[in-house]
Order: C-alpha cells, then sequence, then structure tokens
C-alpha cells in the first residue's frame, strides 16, 4: 500500500517546489532576471529531492505513462490552487473543461483494457 501512495505524496511535494520555481517569481518583476533564474535553481533542486525518488518507488507500480499522467494530474491541480492563492487568478469555465479532458485521459491511462 505504501508503494502505491508514498509516490503521489512525493510528486506531490515536488510538484509545490516545482511550481514556485516556475512560477514564484512572476510577482517580482521588478527583480533582476539572474536573480530569478538562480533562486528558481535552488528551489527546483529540493523538486527533484522528491521528484527521483518519487519516480522510482513509483515504477515498480506503476508504469512510466502512469506516473507522468499522475505527475499532470498532480501538476494541475497544485497550478489551480497556486494560481488562485499566491497570482491572484481566477479559474474560469474553458479551464475547467480542459481539466475534465484531462481527467478523461487519466481514465484511458489507467483503464485496463
Amino acid at each position: 500500500m505504501l508503494k502505491i501512495i508514498l509516490p503521489v505524496i512525493l510528486l506531490l511535494i515536488s510538484n509545490i517546489f516545482m511550481t514556485f520555481a516556475w512560477y514564484g517569481h512572476l510577482k517580482f518583476k521588478s527583480s533582476a532576471l539572474i536573480a530569478v533564474i538562480l533562486i528558481s535553481w535552488g528551489i527546483a533542486f529540493f523538486e527533484y529531492c522528491f521528484q527521483v525518488p518519487a519516480n522510482r518507488i513509483g515504477y515498480e507500480v506503476y508504469n512510466a505513462y502512469q506516473l507522468k499522467t499522475i505527475q499532470e494530474v498532480i501538476t494541475l491541480s497544485v497550478f489551480v490552487v497556486f494560481s488562485a492563492l499566491y497570482l491572484k487568478e481566477g479559474l474560469k469555465w474553458n479551464y475547467l473543461i480542459g481539466f475534465i479532458f484531462i481527467i478523461l485521459a487519466v481514465f484511458f491511462i489507467f483503464k485496463k483494457w
């Protein structure tokens, strides 16, 4: 059971770091680009500290396609919360429709045919 849930937890933590590394600097438009690049690299280090073991452990239970699908769903989920709370951006109806299609992709990836 732990091998099923641990990769998901590690990917969640990884994606929180990743989202801040990729988008956190958007609130600091006046900061020098080189500074935000270096800070983002520093944050990305911690992302990889969780992402690599997540995939290593997860590959014992999931195949690579399933791991990538899990990661994408987590990424979008984290990003929706990040975008709303940190960037103060709204969630529009067309974004929700797009997310529904991604959920359909999850169904097709994990369905045993």
